[in-house]
């Protein structure tokens, strides 16, 4: 099964807080035949993540670094594909959806490859839902 992976999930993996067993669900199909694909503002968003955590010293930069050596050990494939077309269609679901550009881009991912998504972001889950995009359960 492959499904689009959004940050969200991906970083409720390294806090413990934020763990749910959705979340874990997911990690657990990665480790076993899921692959996950990403849109390249993935890695942009991790890292900002992780960087936000250690200035507030939620955690070590030895854990950001041993944080991606785990991601990089995932089936998770990133989508470099980026034209004038998916430019256009993210507008036009972040103005149509009320997201932003960066939760348009996973659900234009979503739409373009035909997968289902996995996220805990509500008003992406929704816009997807009236997408006809489909929630990884």
């Amino acid at each position: 099964m492959k499904f689009i992976l959004d940050c969200s999930v991906t970083m409720a993996w390294l806090f413990e807080d934020e763990q749910t067993p959705y979340t874990e669900k997911i990690l657990k199909q990665l480790t076993q035949h899921a692959k996950a694909v990403v849109p390249s503002l993935w890695n942009i968003e991790v890292n900002n993540v992780l960087l936000v955590a250690e200035r507030r010293h939620r955690i070590a930069v030895a854990q950001t670094q041993h944080f991606w050596e785990v991601l990089r050990q995932l089936p998770i494939d990133v989508e470099y594909q980026q034209n004038d077309q998916n430019r256009e269609s993210v507008l036009n679901l972040a103005r149509q959806y009320q997201l932003s550009a960066y939760d348009a881009t996973y659900l234009d991912l979503a739409i373009r490859l035909n997968f289902p998504l996995a996220s805990l972001d509500k008003a992406l889950l929704k816009a997807a839902e009236q997408a006809g995009v489909t929630k990884v359960s």
